[in-house]
Parts: structure tokens; sequence; C-alpha cells
């Protein structure tokens, strides 16, 4: 009996994501196209990065743009933050929905990285994909792959330059 309930204990422990934790905050500021800072209900600061993503620095060609635009989708919204670590800077690393601009009453269902990602406002973070639920993984990919095909956001910047390289 002892066996088997280890066992049983061992395959829960596999099974199970890792331990996840919820934040409910609101967006105070927007510093990049994938980092932002909330401000929790007992008034915490708090600096997230979207998980999975990589968008251009406020400096960097299309950075500004970036930001901005997950400025539009986040900015002083309520926000849940699913995530399960902070990195070496003390972030929180997570995935950040709010409620999206099209569907007042619909509750926290944008995932805004995935929308950064559909923009083409940021690049899927392919290196740290094995931090990701593998549904995420997977949808993150698929958008980065759309956004290149119709060339929009920083995808048509990198078009462009590249056939300014090529001289045509």
């Amino acid at each position: 009996m002892v066996a088997s309930s280890s066992v049983g204990l061992a395959l829960l422990l596999l099974c199970a994501p890792a331990f996840a934790a919820q934040l409910e905050c609101r967006v105070a500021s927007v510093t990049r196209g994938d980092t932002l800072m909330c401000l929790t209900v007992d008034n915490r600061q708090e600096l997230i990065r979207l998980r999975g993503i990589d968008a251009p620095g406020r400096k960097q060609p299309f950075g500004e743009h970036a930001r901005q635009h997950l400025a539009d989708l986040a900015h002083g919204k309520s926000a849940t933050v699913h995530w399960t670590y902070r990195d070496h800077h003390g972030r929180i690393i997570g995935a950040v929905w709010v409620e999206p601009v099209c569907c007042p009453g619909c509750g926290h269902t944008l995932d805004i990285g995935r929308a950064q990602l559909a923009s083409g406002m940021a690049r899927w973070a392919q290196r740290y994909a094995s931090q990701q639920p593998v549904e995420e993984r997977y949808a993150y990919e698929f958008e980065e792959s759309e956004a290149r095909a119709r060339r929009t956001g920083l995808w048509r910047k990198f078009k462009e330059s590249s056939r300014a390289q090529a001289g045509q």
C-alpha cells in the first residue's frame, strides 16, 4: 500500500506543471514591448517580463512601436499574471492577461504576449520555450510565423532592410 501511494504521488508530481503563482494587479507603466510595471492590490510594484517573447529595446529599431503597442493593449488595465519564477534581475517572468478592448465584460481573456507576436511587435523567444507551457509554446510559435508571413510589424522592417541591403 505504501509503495502504490508513493508511486501515485510521484506520478502526480511528474504530471503537474511547475508550481505556478497568480498575481492580480493593475498595469501602471510599460517600459518596453515585453516589460511592464504592475501595481498589486497591496500597492507593491512588480516588474513583469512577458514570458516567451523578445521585443526590441526602446532605442533599437521598432522598439518604440513595440512599447506603444503594448501600452495600448495594457496600460491602466487590471491584469492577471501567471508565473513560475523571477529572473536574476528580480523580474517576474510570466504570461499577462487583460480584458480586450473589443470585448468589455469578457474578463482577462487576452494574452498580451501572444498579441504582441500576432501584431509583429515581438519575436517568439524560442531559446526559452522550455519555460512555457506546451500549448502556449505552440500558440506563440504559430503567431510569430503568421506575422512573418503577413510581413507585419517588425517583420516588414526586416524585409525592407534586407531589400535595401541587397540593393533592390
